[in-house]
């Protein structure tokens, strides 16, 4: 006999019951959502929350008393998946702009050690700086390219879209005028 649900289903209206027939049988839809989905129908039919895990392929009632609690507060969002396992976003966009400024700006030999910049030298740099003492490659990496940086072949960071070329008159920068569509 299993003990009494503290936080039990609370009445499905027919729009959600439909919902939820629909998504348990989806084959398009994430498993974890449509998991979800089969677990809250077993337990709307009746069924303990073992036994509506074990229907739905997972091992576990607590889990399944945590959805039902997420279900009767927020409805069908309770299906979504959430966001987590990964820290908060650290730096704000004065820090992104400080980033920019330093990989923008031409690298001193003697002060940076560096004719041209790398993730690793301007990580080295810039963890210098106030702020960004645990700064990572992949951050910098994540700031260079969501501002249309990119790294080239003479190991220089260049604007998406726009090309130094070499003319009678002297070098001029061509822009590709599709480059914003080309990168989505």
């Amino acid at each position: 006999m299993s003990r009494r649900q503290k936080n039990p289903l609370r009445a499905l209206t027919e729009e959600e019951r439909g919902e939820l027939e629909r998504l348990s049988r989806s084959h398009q839809t994430a498993a974890i959502i449509v998991g979800r989905a089969k677990t809250l129908l077993g337990v709307a039919r009746g069924l303990p929350y073992t036994q509506a895990a074990q229907v739905a392929g997972r091992t576990s009632g607590d889990g399944v008393a945590h959805l039902v609690a997420r279900f009767n507060q927020h409805g069908l969002k309770a299906l979504e998946t959430r966001p987590g396992g990964r820290p908060p976003l650290v730096y704000g966009s004065a820090e992104r702009n400080r980033i920019l400024e330093t990989a923008r700006r031409q690298p001193d030999r003697e002060q940076d050690g560096t004719a041209t910049w790398s993730l690793s030298t301007l990580q080295r740099v810039l963890r210098c700086e106030p702020g960004f003492g645990h700064l990572s490659t992949y951050t910098i990496l994540g700031v260079l390219h969501e501002a249309g940086l990119t790294w080239q072949r003479d190991r220089t960071w260049c604007e998406t879209g726009s090309a130094k070329r070499l003319r009678r008159s002297g070098v001029v920068v061509v822009t590709d005028p599709d480059a914003e569509a080309k990168k989505s």
